[in-house]
């Protein structure tokens, strides 16, 4: 039996219920199991086949836990879906390895570049992609976007539009950079899901454009084929150590195109199943690829819809007893 783990699994039920789908399609006696550190609480491992509760991330005893459920219930592929076990998973990687359990993880030194918001900042540099000038804090233009180097889901983010704005936070907080700021009346912001193959080759790029978001994730989005995917599939055609689906975000100008990176996560954004519905099917191409030892992409793959608009609600999951 070839089950799936995802950890963290948190409120991500249509990742859960996509990846259901696509293992039972092949192996229908097979199962997506989830781990949380309250699992009561997360409405996707309330719904998955099976779910474990492990301690906090930071915990020591984390990692052997996940270990041992692993091997306990015949694990054979890890889906991580937060950024802050990224770093964990790809440092454990061969040990997974050694007992037939594969992270879909890259490398710990494109994951510790993801990161560091300076870190791929250099990154997009080095691939002749534009990044938002960054200011000292003595030396600056407003408006400024201050976001902070190693944050996730917008928290601690600010927009600074005039001088009684600041507060001493914003300067005492080392953590924390001053960026140029890029109007929204003048550029769209675009989370764009991309498959990276076992040789960190591109094969497929779907830009979402961001209309609406909630708690850092995407609530309407709609999906948009164009310059960035030609951009992408130019600039990003291959990464080093960059394997499955990473999140990433980029602005564009909507008059010149002129086009700006800002920041990649190496896993499954919250946005993710705009970009499955619309016919990018991820989840099936990982299992083809690290449990069927298959080839599911000979070529980039661009077969999915433009113009899907996704809008998304809450819904609830009720838990009886």
């Amino acid at each position: 039996m070839m089950n799936i783990l995802i950890t963290s699994a948190g409120s991500r039920v249509s990742l859960v219920k996509i990846f259901q789908k696509e293992l039972k399609n092949i192996w229908p006696e097979s199962k997506v199991m989830t781990t949380d550190y309250n699992t009561n609480l997360s409405a996707a491992c309330n719904i998955s086949d099976k779910a474990f509760k492990l301690p906090l991330i930071s915990h020591k005893d984390y990692f052997n836990s996940l270990l041992n459920v692993c091997k306990a219930n015949n694990i054979k592929l890890i889906i991580p879906t937060i950024d802050t076990e990224l770093l964990l998973l790809a440092n454990k990687k061969e040990v997974l390895l050694s007992h037939g359990i594969t992270a879909v993880i890259s490398s710990e030194k494109f994951v510790n570049a993801c990161r560091n918001k300076r870190s791929i900042h250099r990154f997009f540099e080095q691939k002749d992609i534009q990044i938002a000038k960054e200011y000292s804090k003595t030396n600056y233009e407003l408006p400024v976007f201050i976001k902070p180097i190693h944050g996730s889901r917008s928290i601690d983010t600010y927009t600074i539009t005039k001088q009684e704005d600041f507060i001493d936070y914003h300067f005492k907080n080392d953590d924390l950079m001053f960026l140029k700021y890029l109007d929204h009346n003048y550029y769209k912001e675009y989370t764009c899901d991309l498959y990276y193959d076992k040789n960190s080759n591109l094969k497929c790029v779907v830009p979402r454009k961001r209309i609406e978001v909630r708690n850092g994730e995407v609530s309407k989005g709609v999906t948009e084929k164009g310059v960035l995917v030609s951009y992408i599939k130019e600039k990003l055609g291959y990464i080093d150590g960059a394997i499955g689906c990473l999140t990433a975000q980029f602005f564009k100008h909507l008059e010149t195109d002129e086009i700006f990176g800002i920041e990649i996560n190496a896993r499954f954004g919250g946005g993710f199943p705009l970009t499955y519905f619309s016919g990018a099917n991820y989840p099936k191409w990982l299992i083809q690829e690290y449990l069927l030892n298959e080839t599911p992409l000979d070529n980039f793959y661009e077969d999915w819809e433009d113009n899907l608009l996704m809008l998304r609600y809450d819904k609830e999951v009720l838990v009886h007893g």
